[in-house]
């Protein structure tokens, strides 16, 4: 008798409509200013999301505080911890960042009340269509004019306008940048070096007004992780910085005010191996009709030379299909990535192929992105570490 090795199929790539889409319109950074000021008369600019309203709001943002790193870490952060309950108007659960989970992304989300697709600020880079540029969207490199790439109001002006008190607490740095600009602006900007007069500069201007709207940051507890990553004693330290800081304002709250504190994306330590940091700059296969490297290591936009898109598509998803999302532009726009719309000025930035980690892995780009591709801590893609960011609440 003859005997015959049973067939395995071949492993199939990821669906990119098994990705989970961010909750737009419902749960999304993107919602939350809206309805915040909607709960304050400007309701124009509402959405599906339910708070309860308050004449006084606050929003502290702290930079990479991942719903699931905070969860995973009640030492740290007791006082943060004991708020977890109080999430999403007392649901207990999580907002969702937008896609990519990626700062300037999630920041002109937040600012704009627009997911991405509208807003335009689609990645950390994107190719800008009318020069072929890879535009930084963070760090505003190479020059573009900023109320054309991102032309909507903010709701902060649009609040501002309609009568509510409204600043932006945050480093002097940030004061005068493009993306402060194009997503934060509106009403006043304090300067402020420390977290602790921050803290205490947000309380006063929240009581400044019968209807006051007050945005403060804090940033190194994403440096920290991107720098050392979030299993050390460096990002833990930061996290119990800033669950002092979070209680300092929260004890300060003037009366007929809630206080949301968020993030604008999560993280996840990645390996230093190949397998685990897959080099574009030294993969042929990869690099193959391949024009522009954008994005960033877990949220790849991959821009192709002409006619070889289809080409692009099916090395990415032959290479990394098991274990990234890839999707043609039209497919992640039809799938609801960006949001539920995408502006036609916007369509052009986003990669002929979008690649999204769902394994704990990268592609890194160490001669093109060599700070980038030394970080431990990564982010961009749609798995819950990344993804998914509290909405904590205390009100007076």
């Amino acid at each position: 008798m003859v005997h015959t090795a049973p067939a395995w199929p071949e492993p199939a790539p990821l669906d990119p409509l098994t990705a989970p889409v961010p909750q737009y319109g419902t749960g999304s950074l993107a919602d939350l200013l809206p309805t915040i000021t909607a709960g304050q008369g400007l309701r124009e600019l509402a959405t599906g999301m339910d708070l309860a309203p308050a004449d006084r709001a606050c929003v502290f943002l702290i930079d990479g505080l991942g719903w699931e790193l905070l969860r995973a870490h009640p030492q740290e952060a007791p006082f943060l911890t004991s708020l977890l309950g109080s999430s999403f108007n007392g649901t207990g659960r999580p907002l969702t960042a937008g896609f990519p989970a990626t700062t300037a992304t999630s920041l002109a989300s937040v600012g704009t009340g627009l997911p991405p697709g509208a807003h335009g600020l689609a990645g950390y880079t994107c190719e800008d269509p009318a020069t072929g540029a890879l535009m930084n969207q963070l760090r505003w490199r190479p020059w573009t004019d900023p109320y054309v790439w991102q032309p909507h109001p903010t709701v902060f002006q649009l609040a501002d306008a309609a009568g509510i008190h409204t600043c932006q607490v945050s480093a002097p740095d940030f004061e005068h940048t493009p993306l402060t600009k194009v997503a934060l602006s509106g009403g006043t900007f304090h300067g402020r070096l420390s977290g602790e007069e921050r803290m205490d500069l947000a309380a006063e201007q929240l009581a400044a007004g019968d209807r006051s709207l007050v945005y403060t940051y804090y940033s190194e507890v994403d440096g920290k992780g991107h720098r050392y990553g979030v299993d050390s004693d460096a990002w833990r330290g930061q996290l119990m910085y800033v669950d002092r800081l979070a209680q300092r304002l929260a004890e300060q709250l003037p009366p007929r005010s809630a206080l949301y504190i968020t993030a604008d994306h999560g993280m996840i330590d990645i390996p230093f191996d190949p397998e685990s940091r897959i080099d574009f700059d030294e993969d042929w296969e990869l690099g193959a009709g391949v024009r522009l490297l954008g994005g960033e290591a877990r949220a790849r936009h991959v821009y192709a030379h002409p006619g070889a898109a289809a080409d692009v598509l099916a090395i990415w998803r032959e290479v990394l299909g098991e274990q990234m999302w890839v999707a043609g532009r039209e497919e992640a726009i039809a799938a609801g990535w960006f949001g539920p719309h995408v502006d036609d000025r916007v369509r052009g930035r986003i990669g002929d192929v979008v690649a999204v980690a769902h394994a704990d892995m990268a592609v890194i780009a160490s001669e093109r992105e060599p700070g980038e591709s030394s970080m431990v801590g990564l982010h961009g893609s749609m798995t819950p570490s990344e993804q998914l960011v509290p909405l904590l609440e205390v009100r007076t």
